[in-house]
């Protein structure tokens, strides 16, 4: 018996004569994915608009020029499958996850949302009650709060510096003329990425991208400025919880920066999701001081954000702070041996490995690829770059989040 891979290693990708992206992943899976990337999202937004790229996400769904809120929830669930969509600072992804066999469906499905939305007010008026629950639910939640207040000091006064659900005043402004608006002006076909991920050839997504997609405007390139950077900052704020939640980070840089490979392996060796992770061994295995203990990194087009987080025991938080800050010092001004180096490699090329098993995110990994860079790096290609990293650049890149360059916010 032949094995075949689940996933093929090389997408597929085209561009469109009106500058719309189109990748296919290749998968035996009985599933498929299809879905709109767009290059848009709440750092696009105009003072007044604060929250509105989230809003058109959630409304997006709730009637057409053709259908009504029940008729498209209804026309992939109906077979089985489900609509989804998210936003971030700046991307939205609106996709549908499908039983095999219903590409068509799904491909004039997604098409009529993106071009012929009207946001009905009545729906609106509902579905921004259920936006403003969101935010409330949210701010009762430190652990995931925290991310977004550290945001808005570290970005303040640019177009990153503001949370991507907006605040319920800011929400009930939103209009149904206002998510037209969005929708004209961003959802254009320079801006979007259409994706695909299931056993149909790629010249047939194609060919459904031509028929449903061919009408969207080729539209602006999105204006962003680069936020000025301020200067480092040690915040505490109450917070209703039973323990501190803290995030420390540093400006890095964006996802053009070339030494993204040598700055995901330093996250990595730092604040992985594996138990030997330097900072969970710190906090947590030598000295039980914390539940969880993570580093991460968010890259936008122009610029990047390390950060760690952790939550303990309010007493703790002092003594938390200072043992991260000596990690990010020790890793940042000692070498890494070579058995350590490519101890870290195999561990990390091996999470990627396992992480291609995700098909969904297989599907939007390409989608942001694409979206990006215009093409999809090989996974060899992706090894060979990783195998590439030296101690040196584990280094260079450990010297832009030094404790002297971080700053902390900490609520609770």
């Amino acid at each position: 018996m032949t094995f075949e891979p689940r996933i093929s290693s090389v997408p597929t990708a085209y561009v469109l004569p009106s500058g719309l992206k189109l990748v296919c992943v290749n998968s035996l899976t009985r599933a498929e994915y299809f879905g709109v990337a767009v290059d848009a999202g709440s750092r696009d937004e105009e003072h007044g608009e604060f929250g509105l790229a989230h809003f058109v996400e959630h409304t997006i769904f709730k009637g057409t020029a053709h259908r009504r809120a029940c008729h498209i929830i209804n026309r992939m669930e109906s077979v089985g499958g489900e609509l989804n969509a998210f936003t971030s600072k700046e991307e939205t992804y609106v996709y549908t996850l499908f039983p095999n066999g219903n590409l068509a469906r799904a491909a004039e499905l997604l098409a009529d949302l993106c071009i012929h939305s009207v946001f009905p007010a009545a729906e609106l008026n509902k579905e921004r009650e259920v936006v403003k629950d969101e935010i409330d639910s949210y701010l009762d939640t430190p652990s995931e709060s925290v991310y977004d207040d550290f945001e808005d000091c570290f970005f303040s006064g640019s177009q990153l510096g503001h949370n991507i659900l907006g605040t319920p005043e800011s929400v009930s402004r939103l209009d149904s003329g206002m998510c037209r608006n969005w929708l004209s002006r961003n959802y254009t076909a320079k801006r979007m990425t259409l994706f695909y991920l299931g056993p149909e050839t790629p010249q047939r997504v194609l060919r459904m991208a031509e028929k449903h997609f061919s009408g969207i405007e080729p539209g602006p390139d999105p204006q962003r400025v680069m936020p000025v950077p301020v200067a480092p900052f040690e915040l505490r704020r109450e917070a209703p919880s039973h323990q501190a939640n803290t995030i420390i980070g540093a400006r890095i840089g964006g996802v053009y920066a070339p030494d993204i490979y040598a700055t995901r392996l330093l996250i990595n060796i730092l604040g992985g999701p594996c138990m030997n992770s330097r900072l969970n061994l710190a906090l947590r295995e030598r000295r039980g001081l914390v539940y969880a203990v993570e580093a991460s990194a968010t890259t936008f087009s122009d610029t990047g954000l390390f950060t760690v987080y952790f939550g303990c025991d309010p007493e703790d938080n002092g003594r938390c702070l200072d043992l991260v800050r000596r990690e990010l010092h020790k890793i940042a001004t000692e070498p890494l041996t070579d058995r350590a180096l490519e101890a870290a490699k195999t561990q990390f090329l091996g999470q990627t490995a396992i992480g291609s098993e995700n098909i969904e995110q297989s599907a939007m990994s390409a989608a942001r690829a694409m979206m990006y860079y215009g093409k999809i790096t090989p996974r060899d290609e992706i090894e060979r770059r990783i195998r590439a990293v030296t101690a040196d650049d584990i280094l260079r890149v450990a010297q832009l989040v030094t404790p002297d360059k971080c700053s902390s916010l900490t609520l609770g």
